[in-house]
Order: C-alpha cells, then structure tokens, then sequence
C-alpha cells in the first residue's frame, strides 16, 4: 500500500473539502483503490480473485434477501469526515434514495449504511482490522462484518455491532466453512463453505 504524500490534514472544514477536492480530481491509477485512511490518500492495488469471490458470494446472497428500498454494492465510497476518512468497503448495504440524494457524486455518508464489509488483504490487515471499525462505527454504521483471511487462528468471520464512539462490540464470529448468521434487518444464514482461503 502507497500513500499519496500530502499533509495530514485535521477532521472537518476546509481542509477536509481540500481533501476530498484532491480525492475527487485527481487521475488515479486505473484499477487501484483509492481511499482517504486518517487523513491521507491511500492507493492500493485491485483485489486478488479469492479477495473478489468472496465479495461477490456475499452481494449475491445479500442482494436477494434486502428490501426493494436498498441496495447492495461493491467500492461505494463512504465518507466519514469526523475521521478524516473516506472509505470504501468491499461490500456495503444501504437506501437506495441515499445514494441518489448524496451531495457528493463520488461518495455518500457512511452514517446511512445498514451494514459495511471489509474483506483482509495483506496490504489491509491493519485498517480493516483496527482504523476502518473505529470510523464505521464513529459514523454509527450499526452492522460491521469483517472477513478475515489472514486471521492468527484461520481464516474468520466477525459481525460487530452496537456501536459506541469509536468501538464496536462483537455480536458473533465463526471460521471459514461454517455457516454464519446476520440478524435482523438481514436475518440471513451466510455460507462460509464456499469462500477461498
């Protein structure tokens, strides 16, 4: 992972419309992901294929249970301005008429989403572990669900929620090959067993 080599810029204000104006019109490398992580532009290379299956086992099994008034995506931009952050999750539920109402062309609030997920690379470990839960659920994104790969104990899945400033609470977590349950809004049993490691 590279960070664009800017000043750090504080939470808020001018400097954070600075930033997203950066973020915004710049030309990016073609196929990277490019994120605003504690006030600085991150780029990092596009997702391995085990990193995507995943991705899209879960926007499938998601996509057919939500309601007709949300949607499911992947890389939706989700700013969180109190962090100095705007992230994109690997996967992200949220009203349909937020993303059309957004200020932004390029992002939306990311206190409107019902349920972010990060899926761990080795260039992520540590944003998805620790930085991304604090913003999530600073923004108060009541559902957070962390796929990881690169566990200590094997490959996980963490569903935290209750969110309290900066911390999440965990509500449940299983190993890869189990099935996982998501409570309600969702209320829908996730299969593991097919998800690469």
């Amino acid at each position: 992972m590279s960070a664009l080599a800017v000043e750090h810029l504080p939470a808020g204000g001018d400097d954070w419309d600075r930033l997203v104006s950066l973020w915004e019109e710049m030309d990016w490398p073609e196929g990277c992901r490019v994120e605003i992580i504690q006030g600085l532009i991150t780029v990092t290379p596009a997702p391995a294929n085990r990193h995507n299956l995943i991705a899209a086992d879960l926007n499938r099994a998601l996509a057919a249970e939500v309601p007709d008034e949300w949607a499911v995506f992947q890389t939706l931009a989700m700013a969180i301005p109190s962090r100095s952050g705007m992230y994109i999750p690997d996967v992200v539920v949220i009203p349909r008429a937020v993303v059309l109402d957004a200020k932004g062309e390029n992002f939306v609030p990311a206190a409107a989403a019902e349920l972010v997920v990060e899926i761990t690379s080795h260039s992520s470990l540590r944003h998805d572990r620790l930085v991304k839960p604090a913003g999530y659920a600073r923004a108060g994104v009541p559902l957070y669900l962390l796929v990881d790969g690169f566990a200590p104990g094997g490959p996980t899945i963490t569903l935290y929620g209750e969110p309290k400033e900066d911390v999440y609470r965990v509500l449940q977590s299983g190993k890869f090959g189990e099935t996982f349950h998501l409570p309600a809004p969702f209320d829908l049993d996730l299969s593991t067993s097919d998800f690469p490691t």
